[in-house]
């Protein structure tokens, strides 16, 4: 190219392809080049409310027995659990609360969630380190190979990178195998003590206090889930639940998306990959931004087309593969002029009702957090039914709530809540 004043047209072409070749090229290398090693940075330790995702992981064991012994069996048994997942100490999952709007194509409806905090870390550069191994099967070896790949899937789809650290060093993340009774979990109201074998995988704390936690009676191993008749027990897919949780350490919570790794089946269905559902939430949450400089110059010559999914990973904002279309369309709604503020302990069920004495007037009830609409039960957090919602008061769950009461449009009555914890 240092010669184009005396190429062809043709010529110039040819060279710049070439080159756009060759920096491609490149940035599959460095790419490579990541999941190999990570560049250090300081640790800008961040203070919030330890607060766990307990409700995580239920592993379905009935449920995989009867695909077992009836594959035709399998979806029938999928959609009760997904109707009756357990939650956090009574609050169970609800019938989705779907308002009566308009539906969007299913295919690109938004499915993910985040937390209702918007809980995330405030730098990109993650660190973590394994303060225990598993005692079933895998060795130490293998496991950090295994937490090294579902970081990695993070990595590669994300503006994160992560690092292991030695033990004694602070870091981000802090991963262990613990039995029954660990850590806090007998004095906590919000941390679960595990159960053994089968049950729940693991658990893992929403930013900026990461942890990890698996159940070190589990049998742990590299490879596909699966019953094993020798030993009589099942064999867990480390990777595939380390990944799982890694979500939950980054912010989300579980997926409405079937086909999506943060469904809260996702053990059962076998959903391996980060999904779009998943970007799309890893966005929302923390921006959609270009990994590379070269990525207008890309868009361009037109391979956000000819080469998406290398566009998607490096260049999101360019090629618009930010969020879902279409946007939410719902606007916020104020809270009435009267709110009833409640100051709880935390870890305390508050339950608020709303519209039983109109219900006979066939009204019907919206329910919004901090203005916002409130679609779905999360599991462990919040349950939404037709004329009241419970909660487990937490740092999530501090806000506003309102509801609203409507017949066709207009409204028959408000309620408001402001919900504070004590410290």
């Amino acid at each position: 190219m240092g010669s184009g004043a005396t190429g062809t047209r043709d010529n110039r072409r040819q060279a710049d392809a070439h080159m756009c070749q060759n920096d491609m090229d490149q940035v599959e290398q460095l790419s490579a080049n990541r999941r190999k090693s990570f560049l250090s940075v300081d640790k800008k330790k961040s203070n919030g409310c330890r607060t766990i995702v307990g409700f995580l992981c239920i592993f379905p064991v009935v449920a995989l027995l009867a695909i077992v012994g009836d594959p035709a069996g399998a979806a029938v048994q999928k959609s009760q659990e997904d109707a009756t997942s357990p939650g956090l100490h009574g609050v169970a999952a609800s019938a989705l609360h779907s308002p009566a709007f308009p539906p969007r194509p299913p295919a690109r409806r938004k499915r993910y969630t985040i937390t209702p905090g918007h809980l995330k870390w405030d730098h990109f550069n993650l660190t973590y380190k394994i303060l225990s191994f598993p005692r079933n099967l895998i060795n130490a070896r293998d496991t950090r190979k295994g937490l090294a790949a579902a970081f990695r899937m993070w990595s590669e789809v994300s503006p994160f990178s992560f690092r292991e650290v030695p033990r004694h060093v602070a870091s981000d993340l802090k991963i262990g195998f613990y039995s029954i009774n660990h850590t806090d979990c007998l004095e906590s109201l919000i941390h679960h003590c595990f159960d053994g074998t089968t049950g729940e995988l693991a658990h893992a704390f929403f930013p900026p206090n990461g942890e990890i936690h698996f159940d070190d009676h589990e049998y742990w191993i590299l490879g596909n889930t699966r019953f094993s008749w020798k030993k009589g027990v099942w064999l867990t897919d480390l990777v595939h639940v380390a990944a799982h949780e890694i979500g939950h350490a980054l912010g989300l919570m579980h997926s409405l998306n079937p086909n999506a790794l943060m469904h809260i089946n996702a053990t059962l269905t076998g959903k391996k990959t980060i999904s779009q559902d998943e970007v799309w939430g890893i966005h929302r949450l923390y921006g959609c931004q270009d990994r590379l400089f070269m990525c207008p110059s890309w868009a361009q010559k037109g391979f956000c087309e000819k080469r998406r999914k290398l566009m998607k990973k490096h260049c999101p904002s360019t090629c618009d593969f930010c969020y879902e279309f279409p946007f939410p369309t719902v606007p916020p709604t104020l809270p009435p002029p009267r709110t009833k503020t409640k100051t709880v302990s935390e870890g305390r069920n508050v339950t608020f009702r709303c519209g039983q004495k109109i219900i006979h007037k066939k009204g019907k009830v919206y329910w919004y957090k901090d203005k916002e609409l409130l679609e779905y039960s999360y599991p462990g957090y919040l349950s939404l039914n037709e004329d009241h919602m419970s909660i487990i008061a937490n740092a999530i769950n501090e806000g506003t709530y309102t509801c609203i009461v409507k017949k066709k449009e207009r409204i028959l009555t408000t309620y408001s809540w402001r919900i504070r914890l004590k410290h």
